[in-house]
């Protein structure tokens, strides 16, 4: 199979220094951590204006920072975009007023996330809000006259004296604080979620008139959830996609799920309508969809309400439909039933014929226009991942990234015809660093199927070598290993060491129809298996460059669940494994995990009545297998699988003498976020590759 490779840009090498015109290094821990990060991509009303968030590294101090940039998409010229927000302020969440003179974003600067405001060419910002409590997010009201935001709040604090609900719930938290007692009752699960322990506050949605110029920053605002005993946005990664404002500016419409105390094993989130005044009951516009309804979207005139939904309770990784609510008489249809893909976020066509969804497909996640009539898709943006996009008028913003590039942002016509990269890509910021070219192949796996997976050369490829192989397995198990870029697990680093990589999306992976999605549920340890051995056979075939003999697995989450699986099951091939916040023991994973959905969907019902299920495919019973050397990684604040599925594996391993190590963080969640962390994490993992693969 012949590798087709990737060309350094003319214009890039035509600007470079001689000495910089070749790289000369793969990339590092560091650059990956340190490298700059651009996202948020947003548009004025006009489409001639473009504005982002750009993020940077203090490795020295251990943080980051953001800032807003400018592009006038009016001008042609090759001026980079102008920052526009001051020197030391951190800010997200950027929306230009309907007039597109003025920008709004979110700012920590005074203490506590507020709203701000200034002029769309830059200026002094000016605060709006000055709530005792952290804005989560808000949406801006379609007359810009108002805003709809969230915040984290105690219910019976709608009842304070002085009607101001957030300093009553900030007065709680402080005495609970300063407290002789630390004892925490439940009475019903979340007890803890992701990584936060639950402490009786909901996410719930306000409304308030923007001050006028030269007004005092709000402190009071009307409740528009209180009724609803669920969180808006919903928690932990909910966002304000999660809601939206009617276009007369009357109502708000937000996913919620009220489940009460089923909540922990309850996916049906419906969507609402909220009284924006405060003073009508909420209305249940989708009560007939027992499973999930996300990301409300109204056309112009407000006549249909546009969502995602789901078909099956319980079941977190069904495909989402898209839908289109008639408003007036509140039925809904199917768009384009016969689109087996699920898309992650939607937005309208300002003549109202056509959506724009980012959907995972075969190894990438494109951008798609659907008709709304035939239901009829085009994929308009190919290659790599579409992390985030914007419509205004005739143009369209978004972000992709890709195997090799970090995020860029393009601008284009919403028919995508010719992209302008408005950023610069990893290769660009990282001149001296030569990535390593990548190349998908497919094989057939279990059942006969075609499945695919990706191979990544090391940097310093030559022909007739043989490199060691890095084999990552990707989590979720609904999830994907394709061309994008990632901080956390990117093939790119292992390139840069000098080994090859190999990914293989092999059943339960998205992106490759629903079937293909469904069949790993109940099947953990059997059909994905049988496809990485068999996509394993097939790189081996097909890439003379791997060296079979001279290989390490590693994966995270599901991943680290099959690493434990495959010690026992498949163990031959690996000279070193690495197991990074892994399933260790599925029938203790069914009763310590939070989100109770998710195990129960996978294993056919609970622990209790189905518990021959969980031990069918289950690593611990099977540790006496163990021979290969183990990498294991724990977070303490993991409460998705928490820290004692990993302790147990680094037991079972110590107790019987199979090198092991335990790379442990007291302050990590399912994810090594801090940049120091992060650079030992690769550092680590990095160095435990090398120790095996030198042997």
């Amino acid at each position: 199979m012949r590798f087709r490779t990737a060309l350094l840009p003319l214009c890039l090498a035509a600007l470079l220094p001689a000495s910089q015109a070749f790289a000369e290094r793969g990339l590092q821990p560091q650059d990956l951590v340190s490298l700059t990060r651009v996202s948020s991509p947003v548009l004025s009303p006009d489409g001639g204006r473009l504005v982002f968030i750009e993020r940077t590294v203090d490795l020295e101090g251990d943080g980051s920072g953001t800032a807003l940039y400018l592009r006038d998409l009016r001008t042609r010229d090759a001026r980079p975009p102008q920052r526009i927000s001051p020197e030391g302020w951190n800010v997200s969440a950027p929306t230009f007023s309907p007039d597109g003179g003025t920008l709004y974003f979110l700012s920590g600067k005074n203490g506590s996330q507020q709203l701000y405001a200034m002029p769309a060419s830059g200026g002094a910002p000016r605060q709006l809000t000055a709530f005792a409590l952290d804005i989560g997010s808000y949406r801006l009201s379609p007359d810009g006259s108002r805003i709809a935001f969230s915040a984290s709040t105690f219910g019976d604090c709608a009842q304070a004296a002085d009607g101001d609900v957030f300093a009553c719930t900030k007065a709680r938290l402080d005495q609970r604080a300063e407290g002789n007692t630390t004892g925490v009752i439940y009475d019903q699960l979340f007890v803890r979620h992701w990584d936060t322990w639950e402490d009786g506050r909901r996410n719930r949605l306000y409304v308030a008139a923007l001050p006028a110029a030269g007004g005092e920053p709000l402190r009071v605002a009307t409740a528009v959830s209180q009724a609803l005993e669920g969180d808006v946005p919903s928690r932990p990664f909910g966002g304000s996609d999660d809601y939206t404002w009617a276009p007369d500016g009357r109502s708000v419409v937000a996913s919620v799920r009220v489940a009460g105390a089923g909540e922990p094993w309850s996916t049906n989130f419906d969507l609402y309508r909220l009284d924006a005044a405060g003073r009508a009951a909420p209305v249940n516009l989708t009560a007939s969809n027992p499973a999930w309804d996300a990301g409300p979207v109204f056309s112009a005139d407000g006549s249909t309400l546009y969502y995602r939904a789901m078909k099956r309770r319980g079941f977190e990784a069904d495909r989402y439909a898209l839908m289109a609510m008639d408003v007036g008489s509140g039925q809904a249809r199917e768009i384009a039933p016969d689109w087996d893909r699920s898309p992650s976020s939607i937005a309208v066509a300002e003549d109202g014929r056509s959506l724009y969804a980012a959907a995972q497909d075969t190894g990438q996640y494109p951008l798609f226009r659907v008709d709304v009539a035939t239901g009829e898709v085009t994929r308009l943006v190919d290659g790599g991942t579409v992390s985030a996009f914007d419509i205004a008028g005739d143009t369209l913003a978004f972000s992709r990234n890709t195997m090799r590039s970090g995020d860029v942002i393009y601008t284009t016509d919403t028919g995508a015809q010719q992209l302008r990269a408005i950023t610069p890509d990893a290769s660009e910021r990282l001149p001296d660093v030569r990535f390593g070219d990548y190349e998908q192949f497919s094989f057939r796996g279990w059942n006969g199927d075609t499945v695919h997976g990706y191979v990544v050369k090391p940097w310093n490829y030559e022909e007739g070598r043989e490199y060691p192989v890095a084999f990552l397995i990707h989590g979720g198990p609904q999830g994907s290993f394709g061309d994008g870029w990632s901080y956390r697990w990117n093939p790119q680093t292992y390139a840069g060491q000098g080994w090859a990589v190999v990914m293989i999306d092999f059943h339960g992976s998205t992106g490759y129809g629903q079937d293909f999605t469904d069949a790993i549920s109940q099947h953990w340890g059997d059909r994905p298996l049988e496809d990485l051995q068999k996509g394993w056979a097939a790189a081996l075939r097909d890439y003379d460059f791997l060296d079979g003999d001279r290989a390490c697995a590693l994966g995270a989450s599901y991943g680290g669940y099959m690493v434990n699986w495959i010690a026992s099951q498949w163990n031959g091939p690996w000279k070193c494994l690495v197991n990074h916040n892994g399933v260790f023991d599925t029938r203790s994973m069914g009763l310590v995990t939070e989100e109770l959905w998710f195990t129960e969907w996978e294993h056919g019902g609970t622990v209790y009545d189905n518990p021959e299920a969980y031990e069918r495919f289950n690593p611990a019973r099977h540790i006496g297998d163990w021979k290969v050397p183990m990498l294991v990684v724990a977070g303490q604040n993991d409460f998705r699988v928490p820290v004692d599925q990993s302790l147990s594996a680094f037991t079972a391993l110590q107790r019987q003498g199979i090198e092991s190590k335990l790379l442990y963080y007291p302050d990590e969640n399912h994810w090594v976020l801090k940049p120091h962390n992060s650079v030992q994490w690769h550092e680590t993992v990095n160095d435990w590759l090398r120790r095996h693969f030198d042997r």
